[in-house]
């Protein structure tokens, strides 16, 4: 076996993970890397595993701390769970719109849709389930009422149905790309283009099956549209919209169009943005006494942000009983608005 190719050995048929590090994740904590590499694993539930011992490098337990180094296996034993039992949590819901047929929420960042082998808790699925009485089992028993899903650190408007016909409904309207969804992502470098269209299958990356890339032998069509909506010096605020919703399409197209969205660990190669990363005009300055004297940053050594700068900011659809036309805004989070903010300081700082 070629280590230095291979990212992710696989899961065999007891559950467990198998990961071998690559050169440039290395000296990365190990909860840091395993939650960017693990998408269906929220950073609580991942430290969990780490702390009970589920977690081994080289066959040998290690802490959260743990610098990992190129060529190390990582394995994980995912605990045993009733697979098709969904335990209500008490987990505060941001309700946008709800009526008896369906529900909009905005969803918080590091929250995974539903279960998956190993985390059957935290998730928004087991939240649904105690807020609500009835969720559609169209897709199985694992994802009550979820019609589409959003990736973990992704913010925004999520859809939930509570009727399977309504579920069936909405579903032909997904699969007819008649539901509008628009996003809103802050990516690395000032597009030259104010608006593009970016039409280049996705599928799994070759040698890193946990990862999407640009595929033209066997690749699904992918067709993303994208809108400038700000530029600041080094870095653009644009407005997307999918015309299809293949895995991570977002993050794979402008990371191949050279934009990569900001603190995307898998497409970007930075997990976290710090005051710093937006100083590349002011490289030969002070950062400490410039954030200091202009105001323009609290506390330069904290990250700004510390997930993919992309959130869900609107849906639209027909609702299938009253057959309005809805649309829903979900405001966006704090670590977004204050990228976006300190952004906007440096540019006018420049001018």
């Amino acid at each position: 076996m070629n280590l230095n190719r291979m990212a992710v050995v696989g899961e065999d048929e007891s559950g467990q993970i198998k990961l071998v590090v690559k050169k440039k994740y290395s000296s990365r904590r190990i909860d840091k890397y395993l939650v960017s590499r693990l998408q269906d694993f929220s950073r609580s539930n991942i430290q969990r595993l780490i702390k009970e011992e589920a977690v081994k490098v080289n066959s040998v337990s290690v802490k959260n701390s743990y610098e990992i180094k190129q060529n190390d296996i990582i394995s994980i034993d995912l605990p045993t769970e009733n697979s098709d039992h969904i335990t209500p949590e008490d987990i505060p819901l941001d309700i946008i719109f709800e009526d008896e047929y369906l529900m909009v929420l905005n969803k918080s960042t590091d929250t995974v849709v539903h279960p998956s082998r190993g985390h059957s808790s935290g998730t928004l699925v087991n939240a649904l389930a105690f807020h609500c009485n009835n969720l559609s089992s169209f897709n199985g028993p694992l994802r009550p009422g979820i019609v589409h899903r959003l990736d973990r650190d992704t913010s925004g408007a999520i859809l939930v149905v509570k009727d399977e016909k309504v579920h069936k409904h909405l579903a032909l309207q997904f699969e007819n790309r008649e539901v509008k969804k628009e996003y809103l992502a802050v990516v690395k470098g000032e597009t030259e283009l104010d608006s593009d269209r970016i039409d280049l299958p996705i599928g799994k990356d070759k040698r890193d099956r946990k990862k999407m890339a640009i595929r033209h032998d066997n690749g699904k069509n992918a067709v993303t549209i994208f809108e400038a909506r700000e530029r600041y010096p080094g870095f653009t605020l644009v407005k997307v919209f999918l015309e299809t919703g293949r895995t991570h399409q977002i993050r794979v197209h402008m990371k191949t169009i050279g934009h990569p969205v900001v603190a995307d660990a898998e497409y970007g190669n930075s997990e976290a943005c710090y005051f710093e990363d937006l100083m590349k005009p002011f490289l030969n300055k002070d950062v400490h006494n410039l954030a200091k004297n202009t105001e323009l940053c609290n506390n330069v050594t904290e990250p700004i942000i510390m997930r993919q700068a992309l959130h869900a900011y609107k849906i639209g659809f027909i609702h299938p009983v009253t057959n309005e036309a809805l649309e829903f805004t979900a405001d966006i989070p704090e670590d977004m608005r204050n990228l976006i903010t300190t952004l906007r300081k440096i540019k006018t700082l420049l001018n």
